[in-house]
């Protein structure tokens, strides 16, 4: 029998819930663009504008490349949520360090 969601005994016990993440169970973050250096930090969670709609990123997420669509990158640091406006490029995921390499990375304000 397949393991369902909830269910004790299934690979879904042991998410950690993004509010009580110690310390070491943060993202390494990395957003750059041809020109500058954006943002290198720590972080509990992203939402990036994927080509095709949003993609989220919590710690412990599988490896992945995506391609970036435009529109609003945000990252939820410990100090507050940063938010970039990027357009065109690539965010990889690997080992729980973000990598965003963007044509367009500009600092927006937070509302």
């Amino acid at each position: 029998m397949a393991a369902r969601i909830g269910d004790p005994d299934g690979p879904w016990d042991d998410i950690p819930s993004a509010a009580n993440l110690s310390p070491e169970r943060r993202l390494k973050v990395t957003v750059i663009s041809p020109s500058e250096s954006a943002f290198s930090g720590s972080a509990t969670s992203i939402i990036a504008p994927a080509h095709d709609g949003e993609v989220g990123i919590l710690y412990g997420h599988a490896p992945m490349v995506v391609l970036l669509g435009e529109g609003f990158l945000r990252v939820r640091t410990d100090d507050g949520p940063r938010r970039f406006r990027v357009a065109r490029g690539f965010l990889q995921v690997l080992d729980n360090t973000v990598s965003v390499l963007a044509e367009h990375v500009e600092a927006a304000d937070v509302e």
